[in-house]
């Protein structure tokens, strides 16, 4: 079933979860570059966590 959500584009469930897992990678990379020093990489987990599941569920 094809739901639409916040996202620009008509998605199903494997798209959000293909979209949820591709930002989590670039949000933790992003962390390790320009923040690790600043914060623990815990929170780039949780933050990265969060961004999937918001995508998975209202995307």
């Amino acid at each position: 079933m094809k739901k639409r959500g916040f996202l620009p584009i008509v998605t199903n469930w494997f798209d959000r979860l293909f979209i949820g897992i591709y930002l989590w990678v670039a949000i933790e990379l992003f962390w390790l570059r320009f923040l690790e020093a600043y914060a623990p990489l815990t929170f780039a987990h949780l933050l990265s966590l969060a961004v999937a599941l918001l995508i998975l569920t209202r995307g």
